[in-house]
């Protein structure tokens, strides 16, 4: 449940249910607002700022601020976080907060730092995660029921989600996510009806 050391599609499904990044890449490769409600640059692309959306609630409360945003890449960057993401977080030499507004100057030119921002695992939390990156306490549009690494998760949809209706967003109730590794038992578990979707087909 540690967003730093996701790897594999099975927990990248399980993050993105409860957790949101500043941005999104939507199929077509458009830049898609989330948790940053603006993004721009100076000239030459060595600063940019993202504006933090006002009014988010983390799951269980506590809304989300620039100081978590900054918090939660300072994370990234520490080498003992393990984070797949520490490649794109490197190359920002200095990040700061001031009210909703998240700043972050570059040690070179980065006309894609938006897109790479958006990577899963840059993830907000509470505080970067730094309590504890396991929590599951996102702002997405489901909370965490139950959790059994490798075997299977469920979450439940929230009824306070930010991002928009149900019939927009968060389509079911609930959501439950086996991992079957082996690929003909998952393709059966289809055909049986055991199962709603399958990925790797």
């Amino acid at each position: 449940l540690d967003p730093a050391l996701s790897a594999s599609p099975n927990p990248y499904m399980i993050l993105r249910t409860w957790g949101e990044t500043l941005v999104d890449v939507d199929p077509s490769g458009e830049l898609n607002m989330r948790l940053a409600e603006e993004v721009s640059s100076n000239a030459d692309a060595t600063e940019w700022k993202f504006k933090i959306r006002q009014g988010v609630e983390f799951h269980g409360g506590g809304t989300v601020t620039a100081e978590d945003v900054v918090a939660t890449l300072k994370r990234h960057t520490d080498e003992k976080s393990q984070s797949g993401a520490l490649g794109i977080v490197q190359g920002i030499s200095e990040m700061s907060a001031e009210g909703d507004m998240v700043t972050l100057k570059l040690a070179s030119a980065n006309a894609d730092l938006p897109f790479l921002i958006g990577d899963y695992h840059l993830i907000i939390q509470p505080n970067g995660g730094s309590d504890d990156p396991t929590a599951a306490i996102g702002t997405g549009a489901y909370t965490m029921e139950d959790y059994e690494p490798g075997v299977r998760a469920t979450a439940v949809r929230r009824s306070d989600y930010w991002g928009g209706s149900q019939e927009e967003v968060a389509h079911y109730d609930k959501i439950e996510l086996i991992v079957l590794n082996d690929a003909t038992a998952r393709t059966a578990a289809l055909q049986s009806g055991q199962v709603d979707s399958i990925n790797r087909v």
